[in-house]
Parts: C-alpha cells; structure tokens; sequence
C-alpha cells in the first residue's frame, strides 16, 4: 500500500501550496516585512495524529500555523539583513528541483543536476570576471563556501610546510598562521574553528575605521611571524560599512610570503558585475579561493553559495568522498567533489534559470540600481539634525546614527519604520554606538522607493526628537 496520495490528489496538494506560498507575496495578503510574533507561541506544537490527515488539510494547516510569524523578506521594503527576493523564476525552478526529487550527489545519479551545476559555474566566473579555470561548489551559503574554501587553503599550505594532512591530519602539524581582519564577519571565526584552528593561530589584525585592514600592521605581522604555513582572510564588502580590502597590496604580501589569500565575499562581490562599478572590488581576482551567496544579490532562493577556489587540485583533494559504490575517477562533473555534502539538493537548477532570466545585464543593471538606491538615501537623511551616516557610501551598505537626548535614536526610529508594515530594519552594535542599518538587496527595490522611505524616516525622526526634548 503506498503512503503517497493519488496522482489526482497530488496535483491538486501542489496546486493548493502554490496559491498559498504566492498569496503572502503577490496577492492581496502579502507579508507584512516585520512579523508581529503571534499571540501564541504553539500553532505548531499540536499533538502528532494516529492515523495522517487529509493532504489539503494539512497543507491549509501548514500556512494557518506559520503564516503570523513568517518576514516578508521578499518584500522591496525588508532591508533588515542583505537578504535577497528570491527571484520568481528561481522559486519555480527549485520547486521543480523539490518535485524531480534529484540527489545532486554525482553525475551518474543525475546528470541533469551535473551539468545545471557545470554550466552554472561558467557563468559565475564569467559574471564576476574570476579565473576561468577555477572550480565552483554550490554549497548551503557563503558560510559553508568558506568552509570549503578554507579546507582547501589548509591541506595547500601544509603540504608546502611539508605535512601529509591527509595521511596525518592536524596531528603534529607545522603553525599554520591564520590573519584575520579584528573586524571580519563572525561566520568567518566559526569556520575556522570548525577546521581545527583555535585563538592561537588566529592572527587578529587591527582594523581602519571602515572595517577593512590596517595593512601596514597585516605587514608588520606577517614580517615578524615564524609559522610555515599562512592564511589570509580578506573582506569584499564590510557588513555595516560595505568597504573593501586593498586587493592589490593583499596579494602581494600574500606572494611575498607564500600565503593563501581568502575574499569573503557574501554579497560585494557582485559588484564585480557592474563595469562601472567593479573597481572597487579590483584586485580582488588575484586571490586564491572566494566565498559568495547566491541568496543575497543574485537573488536565488534559500539556500545557495558558491565556493570558488583557483586551484582545483586541492578544492578536490578537501572535499572528494570515496566509497565502492561511488564513482571514481570519472571526467564528467561529480558535485559531491566540490562541497561537503553528498545527499543535497540540486541548487544548480535555480542558478541556470535566474542567470539566464537576468542575463549578464540585467545582474548588472540590478546592482547599479541598488547603489544608486543607497546613495539618494544617504545624500537624503545626512541633512537632517542630529543624523549621521557612518560609513563611506560605496556599495549598498548605510550604517546611520541618530543621536538625542535619550540616547536610543536609532532603535525609536526602527521600532516606527517598523510598525508601518511597510518596512523591516534593525539596529545594530558597531564600534561603540548604536546604528540604524539599511541593506538595499531586493530586486524589486530601487531608486523610485527612496522618496516614500526618506519621508518615513523624517516622521520617525521628528516625532523621536520631539519626544526627547
């Protein structure tokens, strides 16, 4: 007796789940961008049936229980986190990846999510003007790209120190020097422990006041350590400040002393994308390894990330699984070979199909929107008394103080833009104060929603002011 439903009803379950999903985004009922937390806390925790429910009741059930606390991150107006729309093509795409059910895995096991992948990689490296011959994993996120990344760059430097790593692992291995930027994403910490680094090799490096490195103390550090074997970690685009590091001067230090340069680089870089635009990422192409979302500015659905890595050789080394029921030694493209993940989903299918939706222009156009975006904001709210925008406007990044007497400016001003229903913003801690963050992402955001927003944030802020005084 099989436990699925009747071809029948099944279609009727998907067609049910589609007006749903896309009446919290499309239809008249769209998502608020801030959720207000429901009033109680249990709408999933229900006692488990003895006998399975009607499919189209718990699929009815499914969107009364989440749809209170769900984000309308796909909103133009949810600018909390740098969190993409999920582009419409891309949703169709993966939920036609979730129905063709395909282990991604390797090439014999579908050959279609191989080559989504194979050609997916080739567009990638065309669009962000990376060396062609590097390798592409498609991972969770640039979380676990980097954890590939960095697998790689761990097994390369130790084998130039002269350590078997794959015979002998970290036992008794030589220093491995790891510089890092003091103000670097905190994923970027995680990751390293997940490798086996602790504090002591971590070489924290003080920072400029854009978050970027202090490279003449990266130099002085470097010149004056004694580990054989040396990382570097470099930012293509600052969380709050959006800035980036000096490529060109990274790269030849990292030369000089036989080092792996790492660029995260979740969102910014994109800008590579963008003619003209992309010198602000320059340099950037002489790293070895990079770490991007495919979730923020492409637009792609949760999850996906890209690890890139240069030297194709050691991203297969870190990551190839063996076993006698596994391929071995095939030409033909075996996505397990370039991500930890052996059961996956084939995230190459919403890649393909939002690259080719978008088109190189169109990526391009759509970044250049977004800074636009984030400059008439800035050039807006820095007139106003009493605001401050903290960083220099160079991507689509805005870190804004708003000092009173109260000293909670920021917050009062989120909590009111918030309660609109038209947008989701968050503050945060960054060298000392406390900043509004604006993350212009979306791609139905652009320089035409501006007005509307500085129009809100001036109300907020008078009504704050006045509250204060």
């Amino acid at each position: 007796m099989s436990c699925f439903p009747s071809q029948e009803v099944a279609q009727g379950i998907l067609e049910k789940a589609a007006r749903l999903a896309t009446k919290g985004r499309y239809g008249e009922q769209a998502l608020d961008p801030h959720p207000v937390p429901p009033a109680s806390q249990d709408s999933f925790d229900v006692p488990l049936p003895r006998n399975g429910r009607d499919p189209g009741e718990v699929i009815e059930a499914l969107d009364r229980a989440a749809r209170p606390g769900l984000s309308g991150m796909t909103q133009p107006g949810f600018m909390s986190w740098v969190i993409g729309g999920s582009h419409p093509v891309g949703v169709a795409a993966d939920w036609m990846a979730a129905a063709w059910g395909q282990n991604a895995c390797v090439y014999d096991a579908s050959p279609a999510a191989a080559e989504a992948e194979a050609a997916g990689a080739k567009y990638l490296l065309d669009v962000l003007d990376l060396p062609r011959d590097s390798s592409v994993g498609f991972a969770t996120g640039a979380t676990m790209a980097a954890f590939t990344s960095l697998a790689a760059a761990r097994l390369c430097v130790l084998e130039r120190a002269g350590h078997d790593f794959e015979r002998k692992g970290l036992c008794g291995c030589p220093e491995v020097a790891i510089y890092i930027a003091d103000d670097a994403h905190v994923t970027n910490y995680s990751v390293l422990r997940y490798l086996g680094f602790g504090s002591n090799q971590m070489r924290r490096i003080p920072t400029r006041t854009d978050g970027t490195y202090d490279c003449d103390a990266l130099e002085r550090a470097m010149e004056k350590d004694t580990a054989p074997a040396r990382i570097v970690l470099a930012q293509a685009g600052h969380i709050m400040s959006g800035a980036f590091d000096d490529f060109g001067r990274l790269a030849a230090l990292c030369k000089r002393h036989d080092a792996w340069l790492h660029v995260d680089g979740a969102f910014g870089l994109w800008v590579r994308a963008s003619r003209r635009l992309r010198h602000i990422a320059e340099g950037a192409e002489l790293a070895d390894s990079w770490s991007v979302d495919g979730h923020k500015w492409l637009q792609i659905p949760y999850d996906c990330g890209f690890a890139v890595i240069r030297h194709e050789e050691y991203h297969r080394r870190a990551m190839t699984m063996q076993a006698g029921y596994l391929p071995d030694g095939e030409r033909r493209r075996n996505n397990s070979d370039y991500v930890p993940e052996l059961s996956r989903r084939a995230r190459g299918f919403a890649v393909w199909a939002v690259m080719h939706c978008l088109g190189r222009k169109g990526i391009e156009d759509m970044v250049e929107s977004h800074c636009h975006a984030a400059h008439l904001l800035a050039q807006a709210i820095k007139r106003l008394d009493g605001v401050e925008v903290v960083n220099q406007q160079c991507l689509n990044q805005l870190a804004v103080a708003f000092e009173c007497q109260s000293g909670d400016g920021a917050e009062a001003v989120a909590e009111a833009l918030n309660a609109s229903g038209r947008y989701f913003v968050r503050t945060a801690s960054w060298r000392g104060r406390k900043l509004l963050r604006f993350s212009i992402t979306n791609g139905d955001t652009g320089p035409d929603d501006i007005a509307p927003l500085v129009d809100q944030i001036i109300a907020a802020w008078q009504a704050v002011s006045l509250a204060a005084a």
